[in-house]
């Protein structure tokens, strides 16, 4: 099997159970917002930003730079193994700490801070299967990771079911979390033992201090990542109440479901790219070429479909009690675009082991969406904090394609704008469909507008030769 037929397999695999998993989660935020109403359900949104920020504590880039380093030697997995899980009960232990103190100090109330502990429980849990997903990437073993992602969607939306059927509260409901957690836990550390190797991990101290070293670049960026996207629902938390944080984030919710496209690449791609950059620089390029381009086809569709029809997204998801929501979704939607055009790049730079600029660009982001969260939140609500999300997003972004292009591996900007005019034209005529066919239900519309502009996009050769090729080859037996 060449690379290109190993990269599809994986996509594929990897696509069709986040397929799925996207419409579980779909239906989990459905039942969940539905049932929790605003108040609650920002509770639960409050308590995963919170924890989603301080968890990344639990692991500080040690699985980015696993995988990184494993997929180049084979050899270190049983080392890196049993350094990763001295260090992480470590992490764990000073998360839990951190936590406490930090929550304790907000000033919120006894069930929201309940909530926090027992979101952070799943977290814990979360951090361990995290190693054993590292090794599976590594190694390229992507159908156990699949699976853990699908059995996880399971398991929530029958929690939910249970949780609405037993007329659970709040607490019931992060305790779905710690449930899906566990089994998703359970199952990767079977597979592991059966189809990667015995569970017998070895403990290199002399590799300990060079691996935190070289980890803390990929955690600081995970971190500000977080900071940057959650940090805003517990501003509007501290200053508007969770009735305000429900409305934000329910349309966050979806946008941020559908980063499960670009992350699904990502898994994919960054130990072939890793591999390649030492290997074959020319295929590298043409591997975050490629990975430029499909982003776009796929995000400036949405960004602009998403918008013209944000109101009847909004209203089937959520219901009418989230009416307020529809123009933070058409704001917030710009972000994913922008995350899925700066995707190809970001991975890029972290293959090539310039980790640390984007790290430095990440700090950037937190500050400026700090700021930005300050001045707009006050006059703006939650409709400031989308936009503010949005402008952060775009500095990050464009920071990182500057920085790329000064490194010698820009793409050059007669392909990009030659993308971009016939992607664009495309989205043209599907957005003629979407504005004329409106009334038609909500699911027919957009599977329809998709049909619309993929044909429109093959018309007018937005797919080339070169794409076609690769494409044969990847499916070929």
């Amino acid at each position: 099997m060449n690379t290109a037929q190993r990269l599809a397999k994986n996509t594929f695999i990897l696509s069709s159970s986040n397929i799925i998993v996207l419409i579980l989660g779909l239906l989990y935020s459905m039942y969940t917002t539905r049932y929790l109403g605003p108040e609650r359900y920002g509770i639960i949104s409050f308590a995963l930003a919170f924890v989603s920020i301080f968890g990344i504590f639990t692991d500080l880039g040690l699985n980015s730079l696993t995988v990184r380093e494993i997929a180049r030697d084979k050899k270190l997995a049983k080392k890196f193994l049993g350094n990763l899980l001295v260090l992480k009960l470590i992490y764990v232990i000073l998360t839990l700490a951190i936590i406490t103190i930090a929550i304790n100090l907000t000033g919120h109330d006894k069930v929201t801070v309940d909530v926090v502990y027992l979101i952070y429980l799943s977290i814990v849990v979360a951090a361990f299967t995290g190693i054993f997903n590292a090794m599976f990437q590594a190694f390229e073993r992507i159908e156990f990771i699949s699976m853990g992602n699908l059995l996880s969607s399971i398991c929530m939306l029958l929690g939910a079911f249970y949780a609405i059927n037993h007329g659970l509260d709040v607490m019931g409901y992060a305790c779905i979390y710690i449930f899906s957690s566990l089994m998703v836990f359970i199952y990767s550390s079977i597979a592991f033992h059966k189809k990667l190797f015995k569970f017998v991990p070895e403990v290199d101290r002399g590799l300990i201090r060079p691996t935190l070293a070289e980890a803390v670049p990929f955690g600081l960026t995970a971190l500000f990542g977080m900071i940057y996207t959650y940090v805003d629902s517990i501003m509007l938390s501290s200053f508007q109440g969770n009735e305000v944080v429900g409305l934000y984030n329910a349309p966050y919710r979806l946008v941020l479901m559908l980063l499960f496209i670009p992350n699904v690449i990502n898994v994919v791609i960054f130990p072939v790219m890793s591999r390649y950059y030492t290997s074959s620089p020319a295929f590298l390029k043409l591997m975050y070429t490629k990975y430029f381009k499909f982003m776009l086809i796929l995000c400036l569709p949405i960004g602009i479909g998403t918008t013209l029809i944000a109101d009847k997204i909004i209203l089937f998801v959520f219901g009418e009690s989230y009416t307020n929501s529809i123009i933070a979704l058409q704001i917030l939607i710009w972000t994913m675009v922008l995350i899925f055009a700066g995707a190809a790049f970001v991975r890029l730079l972290e293959s090539t082991n310039r980790q640390r600029v984007i790290t430095k660009i990440s700090l950037i982001c937190v500050v400026v969406n700090i700021l930005l969260n300050l001045m707009l939140i006050p006059k703006l609500s939650y409709v400031g904090s989308s936009i503010a999300t949005v402008l952060t997003e775009m500095v990050l972004v464009g920071s990182v394609i500057i920085f790329t292009y000064r490194s010698g591996y820009g793409i050059p900007l007669s392909a990009m704008k030659d993308y971009l005019l016939k992607i664009m034209f495309s989205s043209l005529i599907m957005s003629a469909f979407v504005l004329y066919l409106r009334s038609l239900h909500v699911i027919v519309l957009i599977l329809s507008a998709g049909i619309v502009y993929f044909v429109s996009l093959y018309l007018v050769r937005g797919l080339d030769d070169e794409d076609i090729l690769l494409f044969r080859q990847a499916t070929r037996r």
